[in-house]
């Protein structure tokens, strides 16, 4: 193989890495909406909402009119249609007329279940996005921690390089060896039980996407707090607009507005109007032919309200409203709740990040070369050099848990507002 057919294939290599890795990259927006667009939930309320919008003809539209066939006044005796002047053939047709508005009102009624039902899909995608966001959010502190670990595993395996060397020549105890190779296992053990956690978050992540559960899921890394400051009460306006929740509440309350009027026409009469033609025949005991006849008759119902019945429907749908009502400001009063304890968890994070930044971390790692030196001079025993080396693991790790605790207190801000306050990519 000459040097430009290895050239062209590891071309085509390094090319078809590059696309996998393009291909495998998927940023959490991506994510998000691949798991909204294969939720059987989802299909399953778009499924209700064609039921729903089936069902606004059903029942708000003119009855079938009733078309009659008979006979009337034929003799017994000899059952002729020619014996008795009115014995005659009758063909009648009868149409029900609701009061004018009732059908209308009805019709009202049953499309704010559409309304209803399309909230209740917003806020199926609206909890989908909090959920995926979580479960992102919960990889990238689990692979930080994972990455943390293995860099102090390969740091504590250079200080054991170092206290076996000081070991021969007599400057190190072999209980130094042994202390090193322990806090190896530990971390060791702690990273297997850290993988574990990592396949099950992604397990939940591709089930999410109904993929196959070890299928990659690729993160990015970590990123600093990007500070971010809304108050409760603009939160709260903000969820009065968006958040899918209180508007199904609200289309609820007006759906009770309209079986009220609907109810109230209940106290007018409905009609019934209907024709009937008579066809006789030549009367053989008169010697008449006698003219057909046709009768015009109009029905109209009588609005008694035996027991109160119409009257406890109208009472029925101002019950409703007044619950509506009242769900709708309980659960505010739960938002507003809400909004300030998340909002209060902010700023903790924020104040804890840049503690670790400014503070904790550079005096454990100034800890952690102090220890070094005076422990390579006698000065201190080596457990001490352990334990400096373990805080710094431990208050990175940290960090990086403050940064994600922020990430998914955002998301969760988002999801009880029922806006995306922020931009994902930037996570």
């Amino acid at each position: 193989m000459n040097s430009k057919t290895i050239l062209l294939v590891v071309f085509f290599i390094i090319s078809f890495m590059n696309i996998t890795a393009q291909q495998e990259k998927e940023p959490l927006d991506s994510l998000i909406v691949k798991a909204i667009q294969v939720s059987p939930k989802i299909k399953m309320l778009k499924s209700k909402f064609d039921l729903a919008k089936s069902s606004i003809e059903i029942g708000t539209n003119l009855a079938d009119p009733v078309l009659t066939l008979g006979l009337v006044n034929m003799p017994t005796n000899s059952f002729s249609f020619t014996q008795e002047p009115m014995t005659g053939k009758i063909v009648g047709l009868s149409q029900a007329i609701p009061f004018p508005g009732a059908l209308s009102s009805a019709s009202d009624v049953k499309s704010v279940d559409t309304l209803i039902v399309e909230q209740e899909i917003s806020d199926l995608q609206n909890k989908i996005r909090k959920d995926v966001s979580d479960l992102y959010f919960s990889l990238q502190v689990i692979r930080e921690d994972i990455r943390l670990s293995r860099e102090s595993i390969e740091l504590l395996k250079q200080i054991s390089n170092v206290v076996k060397r000081k070991y021969e020549v007599g400057n190190a105890s072999l209980q130094n060896i042994i202390q090193v190779e322990v806090q190896i296992t530990r971390v060791k053990d702690k990273l297997e039980t850290l993988k574990g956690k990592e396949q099950s978050a992604t397990a939940k992540l591709n089930a999410l996407l109904l993929r196959v559960e070890d299928s990659a899921v690729l993160t990015d890394r970590i990123t600093p707090i990007i500070s971010y400051n809304v108050k409760s009460d603009s939160l709260l306006k903000i969820a009065k607009l968006n958040r899918p929740l209180l508007q199904k509440i609200k289309f609820g309350e007006l759906k009770a507005q309209f079986m009220k009027e609907q109810a109230e026409y209940a106290y007018y009469p409905n009609f019934r109007l209907g024709l009937q033609y008579s066809q006789r025949d030549y009367n053989a005991k008169t010697g008449t032919n006698f003219s057909d006849l046709l009768s015009v008759v109009v029905g109209i119902t009588i609005p008694i309200n035996y027991g109160g019945n119409k009257t406890e429907q109208v009472n029925k749908s101002i019950y409703l409203q007044s619950f509506y009502n009242d769900q709708y400001n309980s659960a505010l009063q739960d938002l507003q709740h809400s909004f300030g304890d998340i909002n209060a968890k902010i700023s903790e994070l924020e104040n804890r990040e840049s503690l670790i930044i400014e503070s904790l971390l550079p005096q454990a790692e100034q800890a952690y070369k102090a220890s070094i030196a005076d422990y390579q001079v006698g000065k201190i025993d080596f457990v001490n050099v352990i334990k400096a080396e373990d805080d710094i693991l431990n208050i990175k790790t940290e960090l990086a848990k403050v940064r994600v605790d922020y990430s998914k207190s955002i998301s969760q801000l988002e999801f009880l507002s029922g806006k995306q306050l922020t931009s994902k990519e930037n996570k």
